[in-house]
């Protein structure tokens, strides 16, 4: 065939024919306007695939992309599918035709739905699934998925069973491994009504799929590959909860899954298999322990692997051992309430022991294995701490210390290790992990415990660099709890830092100047101290490697002791002054910076704004160098003037002087001072919104420092915020918008202004909203503009409810209830309660009742639309975790008036659909009327929440 050798061909040998037959291919396969050829299709995949032109491969991804999505795809995927020809093309079509499926099943009229079926049925048993395994699962994860949603077909399981399970068993396998797995899947928005009765179907199927899995068992018992099969099979239909505890006793897949385990030497894959299968077991046994029998069969079973694990570690299988200890602690994890409640008069449940098991599998060499456990700890941290019985954490006591030097002997570095750990190195993450387990759990040892714990094991005889480091490591992590009265331990640990000799290992100082940092506290109650940690640190900051944790120790120092810190002002700014000599990040920078702010506070008032225009001129100059000399910015470099606004935001941030009425903030003069450049780089870099975004934020601080005492600044800065927004709609005006109204819209003189600012925003904000996914492709700009609109309703209500935009604004808010974005949705809500709110909040008493009138115009006219987008939105567009404000808006809106809630609630679940493209009904009658009736009667927003989670999981 002329168009598979030329797809095959080398292009080199191409003949005239065939060079143009791929021009034309070329041409038609990046316009899309009809049913494309199968030609045009292969053309493309080939493309995508095989074309070693990125610009090409990107053009043909585009163009299948768009194929997946039009109607054209069924028809396409099943002829490919048909054809059964090359293997990408094949996988392209199986992989497209389980996601139409899956995303886009309402394309499909219902009485296609049964020859879909049998299609996708006719394609598996002409696959063989030996070798085109990837095929194979996509086309069985499209069959399960239409089954799932096409609720015509009464018994898919049993006829599946009965169709596959001589022909195709491998294949059968995989259906019913991904059966179970699929009714999950919050993209087939099946609801919860599909859901039980899938649940219901699976329970009645459980006997025959259990008798055709142990028939492969006994037919393919010794083929690892076949053992494998039916362990993840039944693995997932464990995980659902559709066998019943009776059925797994005595079960032979349970039995093949714990001989499996006996055996150290099991293949990795069946190995693992086995591992999930008990983890499941375990897992449904937690949330159904009713069943001793099993339980303390299980349990026996269980505690029986402790040799083969041991075995795993003698032959250096790692998997094995990983799977072992997810198993053990797994165990721990379904048996820790009945731990904890039969250990309450402190004698321990017999259960216990598994903690000595999973300890064992902490003591590992390999810190991945006792990674595997932290979450038990955790569970068992909180279980503890909400008991609050002295009985029950002084017998865990001593399974925490074991846990703190297990945990402690892996935190070790390498003996050889030269420098500092690398930032992306995966042994850092785990050690960060470590340091946060410790800080939940080490109340049930004691903090001093914990530190003393760690100073004896490094005053241990031939103690090494890295156990010491490693001691000072878990140290550091408990040193923040440690009472700043400690005068056993803590001198003795501060003298040894001070006293490290010179060649001391680099990590073991840059490990003491964290501790040192977590141990600012206990510096600032022992002044003695103070000089020579302050000359150490110095000397570190000096040292490329050792910079940025001496930086971050200084700025500890600073915060906890200011009053000490205010006489070494001058000190501190001869270091500011060299900061960029030292090797620090900026991060490191704006740390220490902050520290220093904080120390302003304290310095005598005559001297404060002195000291405050020094600290910030350090950080203007180079900007006013940056801007005059007009160096072209380079991100995250000196010649980023982002780098220096971020520095003098932190200065303005953490500035806090207690200043009396009438009193001149010792800031404003600077603040004068500084406005021209920081509005001369507003203006250069309009175009950059990276530099835009800092500059406006920088502002933002500058203002909240000195508050209405900023007032010079509101005029000149307002003109230049809209002149530059209507050139370049930056979001970042409007927040700094917001900070003004926030400020300054209690002010009489200034609402006018800032109302015509807000109009000047309305034109060009709305010209970018309205356009074609303008709301999606804006989030930033929905998020400020709606945090501007709710400071008007906190501080100028009256004013605001009265302006021209309103309307306009309020159209836009409604259109955004749908927007999946959690800033900007977060946004839109608190903009709708406010609203609310403000016909309510009688705090100011003398706009009361013209403010109450106003909203309930609003509500009056825009309720039902509020109530539908609402309703609508938080069932099919926006994630869970949006419930809790939906739920605020709805309940502020039945305190003001909840007569007419009821109402437009009622309409608006008339509009609801009963049923989805599969015909399974989604929500029935009386469900809608208990929803209904269940939200009127609803009290707190916690409840209401509840009650809006569940209705959309009809739907979902």
């Amino acid at each position: 065939m002329l168009v598979k050798r030329m797809l095959l061909c080398n292009i080199g040998t191409e003949d005239e024919e065939e060079v143009e037959m791929r021009k034309r291919f070329c041409t038609e396969i990046y316009a899309m306007n009809s049913l494309p050829t199968l030609e045009t299709v292969y053309q493309a995949v080939y493309t995508l695939n095989n074309n070693p032109d990125p610009s090409e491969k990107e053009k043909a991804s585009q163009w299948l992309e768009e194929l997946q999505k039009s109607v054209y795809a069924w028809k396409i995927t099943d002829e490919i599918l048909h054809q059964n020809t090359e293997l990408e093309w094949c996988y392209f079509a199986a992989q497209t035709m389980r996601t139409k499926v899956q995303l886009s099943f309402h394309e499909l009229p219902a009485e296609s739905h049964a020859s879909l079926r049998d299609s996708l049925i006719e394609h598996i048993s002409r696959v063989n699934d030996q070798t085109n395994t990837a095929i194979v699962t996509q086309l069985c994860l499209a069959l399960v998925d239409l089954a799932l949603q096409m609720s015509s077909w009464q018994k898919p399981v049993p006829d599946l069973i009965k169709r596959f399970s001589t022909t195709s068993p491998g294949s059968l396998l995989e259906i019913l491994t991904v059966f179970p797995e699929e009714v999950s899947s919050r993209a087939l928005r099946l609801g919860a009504n599909r859901r039980q009765d899938i649940l219901a179907d699976f329970m009645r199927s459980v006997p025959e799929v259990t008798e055709f899995l142990n028939s492969c068992l006994r037919t393919g018992g010794h083929n690892h590959l076949i053992q494998t099969k039916v362990l993840k099979s039944f693995t997932s239909w464990i995980s659902v909860q559709v066998l019943s505890l009776p059925q797994m006793a005595d079960n032979i897949i349970i039995g093949t899954a714990f001989h499996v385990l006996s055996n150290s030497m099991s293949s990795r894959m069946l190995h693992e298999a086995a591992s999930d299968c008990v983890c499941a077991l375990l897992q449904s046994l937690e949330d159904n322990n009713n069943n001793q029998a099993i339980e303390i069969e299980l349990f026996n079973g269980v505690m029986a692997l402790e040799q083969p694990f041991h075995m795993s570690v003698a032959h250096e299988q790692l998997e094995n051992c990983m799977n072992y200890c997810r198993v053990f602690t797994e165990l721990a994890e379904s048996y820790l309430d009945k731990i904890i409640s039969g250990s309450a008069n402190g004698k321990a449940h017999y259960a216990i022991k598994i903690f000595d098991l999973v300890l064992i599998c902490v003591g590992h060499h390999d810190y991945e294995v006792a990674q595997i456990t932290f979450n038990l700890w955790y569970r068992l941290s909180e279980e503890l701490y909400q008991k609050n019985n002295d009985k029950l954490t002084s017998l865990f006591k001593p399974y925490i210390e074991r846990l703190i030097e297990a945990l402690c002997r892996h935190c070790q570095m390498e003996p050889d290790h030269e420098g500092l750990l690398d930032d992306m190195d995966d042994f850092l993450d785990f050690r960060t992990k470590v340091s946060e387990l410790i800080r939940d759990f080490v109340y049930i040892v004691g903090s001093s415990n914990c530190f003393r714990q760690m100073f004896l094991s490094l005053q241990a005889p031939n103690t090494t660099w890295d156990s010491s480091e490693a001691a000072l490591f878990i140290m550091q992590s408990v040193a923040k709890n440690l009472l700043p009265e400690e005068n056993d331990i803590v001198p003795k640990v501060v003298e040894a830092i001070l006293n490290l000799p010179e060649n001391t290992h680099i990590a073991v100082r840059y490990t003491s100047l964290l501790l040192l940092g977590e141990l600012c506290e206990w510096i600032e109650k022992h002044p003695q101290v103070l000089e020579p940690v302050l000359n150490m640190v110095l000397y570190c900051l000096q040292q490329s490697q050792l910079a940025n944790a001496a930086a971050n120790c200084l700025q500890s120092i600073c915060t906890s002791s200011r009053e000490h810190m205010a006489s070494r002002f001058s000190g501190l700014l001869q270091i500011l002054q060299s900061l960029d000599k030292f090797s620090i990040t900026n991060e490191a920078a704006v740390g220490l910076l902050k520290g220093v702010a904080a120390i302003i506070e304290k310095i005598p008032p005559d001297q404060m704004q002195q000291a405050m225009k020094e600290v910030c001129l350090i950080q203007i100059k180079p900007l006013v160098e940056l801007i005059e000399n007009d160096v072209k910015p380079e991100r995250g470099t000196k010649t980023d003037p982002a780098v220096w606004m971020d520095r003098l935001a932190a200065i303005f941030r953490h500035v806090n002087p207690q200043v009396r009425n009438g009193e001149l903030h010792p800031c404003q003069p600077v603040i004068t001072e500084i406005w021209p450049v920081l509005s001369s780089a507003c203006t250069k870099y309009r175009a950059d919104s990276h530099i835009t975004e800092k500059c406006c934020r920088c502002l933002r601080y500058v203002i909240r420092c000195v508050g209405k005492q900023s007032a010079p600044l509101l005029e000149p800065l307002v003109k230049q915020i809209v002149t530059l927004y209507s050139q370049h709609q930056h979001s970042c005006f409007l927040y700094l918008g917001s900070i003004l109204v926030d400020e300054f819209a209690s002010e009489p003189g200034c609402i006018q202004g800032l109302l015509e600012m807000l109009q000047a925003f309305i034109v060009p904000t709305f010209t970018i909203l309205q356009a074609s996914n303008g709301l999606k492709n804006h989030p930033d700009t929905v998020d400020d503009l709606f945090r501007l609109c709710g400071r008007f309703l906190q501080r100028a209500p009256v004013p605001f409810l009265t302006a021209p935009a309103l309307t306009p604004i309020l159209q836009c808010a409604l259109m955004a209830i749908a927007l999946d974005h959690r800033d900007a949705n977060q946004s839109v809500m608190k903009f709708f309660f406010d609203l609310i709110h403000a016909g309510r909040n009688n705090a100011n008493a003398e706009d009361f009742e013209v403010r109450k009138s106003l909203v309930l115009n609003v509500i009056q006219e825009k309720g039902q639309d509020l109530i539908t987008n609402l309703l609508h939105a938080f069932v099919f567009c926006l994630h869970t975790y949006v419930l809790p404000d939906i739920a605020e808006v709805i309940m502020e809106l039945m305190l003001i008036d909840k007569q007419s809630v009821g109402t437009w609630v009622e309409q608006a679940l008339k509009m609801m659909p009963t049923q989805n493209s599969g015909g399974t009904i989604t929500a029935t009658q009386d469900q809608l009327q208990d929803f209904h009736k269940l939200l009127l009667s609803v009290e707190s927003s916690k409840t209401m929440t509840n009650v809006l989670r569940e209705f959309a999981r009809l739907y979902r």
